[in-house]
């Protein structure tokens, strides 16, 4: 794998306030990536530096470009979905897919269409009367039909039921992912990505405060629900955090001797959920 993204002190800045604080992070090829913070946490300001819509400060390395120097260049190798798909409402489908076909170099038109005949989505309606579910959609076929080594989602699904949500990333991993295309998504349906992820990363208050594999959440994450006695003995090993539970707790801990819990009741891996609730602040 090659390194693809590289940030160094990467800063946003909107006057005392750091949107994006000093993140040190990096992205090699053939990821797909999971950006998960509450709400505010600068997620949505990381992703616009990436793609050379904001200034910053600290130094960014995308796909061999600057974002802001050479952000021409680096279009022709990134694509990205928005939580608002924008796209011109006042035209057809049909006539997006001339507008695309004409300044795209990389746009196989072919393969739009192919991707629109599953859908809903018929070449001659107009833009602004697709559905919510319709436009993403649509903005997904056109998305993966241009070849490109980088796509960003910004909360691609936002607003639609789970049956949309379910078919879109389904439909990107089939029929877009081929193990060399990098996928940065950033969503607050964690569980439904969870199992498409190869790497996640949390930020909160612009910090990037966890970036690791999902390998390495499997062997340095251990996640213990115990009950009554057991529960109490548990709270008094040092952890990251704890929900209650039925009669007791479930306790998630880093680097621990997983001997010395399995007495105490049952162990399992965290989801990406409950561990990001654990490093949040759930309950020490």
């Amino acid at each position: 794998m090659s390194t693809i993204i590289e940030a160094r002190g990467l800063t946003r800045r909107f006057g005392d306030l750091r949107a994006v604080d000093g993140a040190d992070f990096k992205v090699e090829s053939g990821s797909v990536v999971g950006l998960i913070g509450p709400n505010g946490a600068g997620k949505t300001t990381l992703l616009r530096s990436l793609l050379g819509l904001c200034k910053y400060d600290g130094e960014l390395d995308v796909l061999g470009c600057h974002p802001l120097r050479d952000r021409a260049k680096l279009m022709e190798q990134v694509c990205f979905i928005a939580d608002t798909a924008v796209l011109p409402r006042w035209m057809k489908v049909i006539q997006l897919l001339d507008y695309v076909s004409g300044i795209h170099p990389r746009f196989d038109r072919s393969q739009a269409e192919a991707f629109l005949r599953d859908t809903d989505v018929g070449l001659n309606r107009r833009i602004r009367d697709l559905s919510k579910g319709m436009m993403v959609q649509l903005h997904l076929a056109m998305v993966m039909a241009i070849d490109a080594k980088l796509l960003i989602l910004d909360e691609p699904t936002l607003g639609l039921d789970i049956l949309f949500r379910k078919r879109f990333f389904e439909q990107l991993i089939s029929d877009y992912y081929d193990g060399e295309r990098t996928i940065i998504i950033s969503t607050h349906q964690v569980e439904e990505v969870q199992h498409i992820l190869t790497d996640v990363s949390f930020i909160d208050h612009g910090k990037m405060v966890l970036s690791r594999s999902m390998e390495s959440i499997d062997e340095d994450f251990v996640q213990l629900d115990a009950v009554g006695e057991d529960a109490e003995r548990a709270m008094g090993i040092p952890h990251l955090g704890a929900q209650s539970i039925l009669g007791g707790k479930s306790i998630i801990y880093e680097d621990v001797d997983r001997a010395s819990l399995e007495p105490l009741g049952k162990l399992r891996t965290p989801s990406i959920a409950d561990l990001f609730v654990a490093i949040m602040g759930g309950e020490k």
